[in-house]
């Protein structure tokens, strides 16, 4: 793909994303992204077959992204407390933001297609957290930062509370200080008292 077929498919995503933040996935339609875009139909279909297609890549890039945002934040001398800190900061963040967010439209497109096995992108997202998250515990624990005697247990319960967080603020809303009190009781659970 040329460097001009390429501005163009990125175009379609980033302005596809904008639609599927505000409409859902189960409302939009390629007639919605093309016209979104101004561009032919003919134009949308030389680049993507179905907003299945659009919404799945979009999905790949926005887990990209965010890898690519918090492990850009991270430098050798941060300690475990540190890099978790960072990351709830992150999720944080997610959490409050209302417009632009794609959290509606990625529980729709999951629930229609009703994929629960162990390979959909969203469960694979969370086993990745997990790993992640039980991985850095270790850290901690290790370097006594931590004190935490099922480190996988622990970090699932970690992405469980952001999970139920997330759907929380599409439905009945949450505040800073309802974030802040969850995010501090995960710190509080996991540091040990010096």
């Amino acid at each position: 793909m040329g460097e001009k077929s390429a501005q163009k498919k990125q175009y379609i995503l980033d302005t596809a994303r904008r639609v599927f933040a505000e409409k859902g996935f189960k409302s939009v339609t390629m007639k919605d992204i093309v016209e979104a875009c101004g561009i032919s139909r003919g134009g949308l279909y030389l680049y993507f077959d179905s907003t299945e297609q659009i919404f799945q890549e979009i999905l790949s890039m926005e887990a990209q992204e965010a890898d690519d945002l918090f492990t850009g934040h991270i430098s050798e001398e941060d300690t475990a407390a540190d890099i978790l800190t960072l990351f709830l900061k992150e999720q944080k963040k997610e959490l409050l933001q209302q417009k632009g967010s794609l959290t509606v439209a990625v529980y729709e497109y999951f629930f229609a297609n009703g994929s629960t096995d162990k390979n959909n992108m969203l469960h694979r997202q969370f086993d990745a957290g997990v790993r992640v998250l039980e991985k850095l515990i270790k850290t901690g624990v290790a370097s006594g930062e931590f004190y935490c005697e099922d480190p996988r247990e622990a970090a699932a319960n970690i992405m469980y509370v952001l999970e139920g967080l997330k759907i929380n603020a599409k439905t009945f809303g949450i505040t800073e200080k309802m974030v802040d009190g969850q995010l501090a009781y995960i710190m509080e659970g996991l540091l040990v008292e010096v």
